[in-house]
């Protein structure tokens, strides 16, 4: 937190600006290396940029939106000479994360993805329905432009707004949680993510490679990650999973062989949404679940000293003294939170 403060400080505001579009461009670029020809137009499985945009928005705030549209108009360029219709995709690119955030804020969203709703408004507000300004808009251009016929409007608006949407799912949860992440874990938890590692290297590249298509077998993983390490792990999981079936299917290889390009954009994109979404809302429920725990054991601990000090014929102090007295300032939580 001390170095956004510091950036919020006069000159600040243009290094966020700038470091965004940085991001974004960066982000654009690694996107743009696998991408599959739907129709007359090639898309992304994964568009991890609208994943850093909402990020950002959320962390720094509304007011970093033009690092947006700069970093969308450097991607742009570097596939395209600029015309009038990329004034319109630069518009839709840059209002779908805002919408999103803004939608986000209205649902009361916690950045810390502690709660069940939490998850759920960032899959359907975040998601699902703030990416769809951003598809139909670039879909509707291609078609206006006549760079796409009206018959192939469907497939590439339904492609291009789930790799908008896996961005967000995929991307967003992952920055937010390593921004307020509290270092380092214990000893035992590197252990166990080692180990949690060593399984998803050896596992996920099996299941996705396979001519067999046991793209099934990465879901005891994502459990395991999310029961043990809840978003932290099985959003990492997820993402190498699908970084990985996305590289198959550009290649037409594994448990891609022998489909057609819809075949395999809708195979591709129905494994990662379903794998996202389960990573997503499991790891938020467990989360939820754990910090009501822990609320509870809070609260018989107090009621336990509160009859202690009214047997021993003492009046209780305040919670707050407890508090104060119990606390120097630091959060006593671990990271990540223990076994269940």
């Amino acid at each position: 937190m001390v170095g956004i403060q510091d950036l919020r400080r006069p000159g600040g505001y243009a290094v966020q600006v700038l470091a965004v579009a940085a991001c974004y461009y960066g982000a654009a670029r690694l996107g743009l290396l696998r991408g599959l020809a739907v129709e007359d137009a090639v898309v992304t499985p994964i568009w991890p940029p609208t994943g850093i945009a909402v990020a950002a928005l959320l962390i720094l705030g509304l007011r970093c939106w033009p690092g947006i549209t700069i970093g969308a108009f450097f991607a742009v360029l570097y596939l395209t000479t600029p015309g009038l219709d990329v004034l319109g995709t630069l518009a839709a690119q840059t209002c779908a994360p805002v919408v999103a955030v803004l939608l986000l804020r209205r649902a009361r969203f916690h950045t810390d993805l502690g709660r069940l709703r939490d998850g759920v408004a960032l899959v359907f507000l975040g998601a699902l329905t703030a990416m769809l300004i951003s598809s139909t808009a670039a879909a509707g251009l291609l078609v206006l432009t006549g760079k796409l016929d009206a018959d192939s409007f469907g497939p590439v608006w339904l492609a291009w707004w789930v790799g908008d949407a896996m961005g967000v799912l995929l991307v967003t949860p992952l920055l937010l949680l390593l921004h307020g992440a509290r270092w380092p874990p214990s000893l035992a938890r590197w252990k166990e993510a080692t180990a949690l590692t060593v399984v998803a290297c050896c596992l996920v590249p099996v299941a996705v490679y396979s001519s067999l298509s046991l793209l099934y077998l990465v879901y005891p993983l994502l459990i395991w990650a999310a029961l043990r390490f809840q978003l932290v792990g099985s959003v990492l999981c997820a993402l190498l999973t699908s970084v990985l079936a996305s590289v198959a299917a550009t290649d037409g290889v594994g448990a891609f062989t022998g489909l057609s390009r819809i075949e395999i954009m809708a195979k591709l994109q129905t494994f990662n949404g379903s794998m996202a979404l389960t990573a997503l809302l499991l790891s938020a429920l467990i989360t939820e679940q754990r910090n009501t725990r822990r609320s509870v054991e809070k609260a018989c601990q107090e009621l336990v000293e509160v009859l202690e000090h009214l047997t021993a014929g003492e009046t209780p102090r305040p919670r707050s003294q407890r508090d104060t007295d119990g606390a120097d300032g630091m959060d006593d939580r671990p990271w990540p939170t223990g076994p269940l």
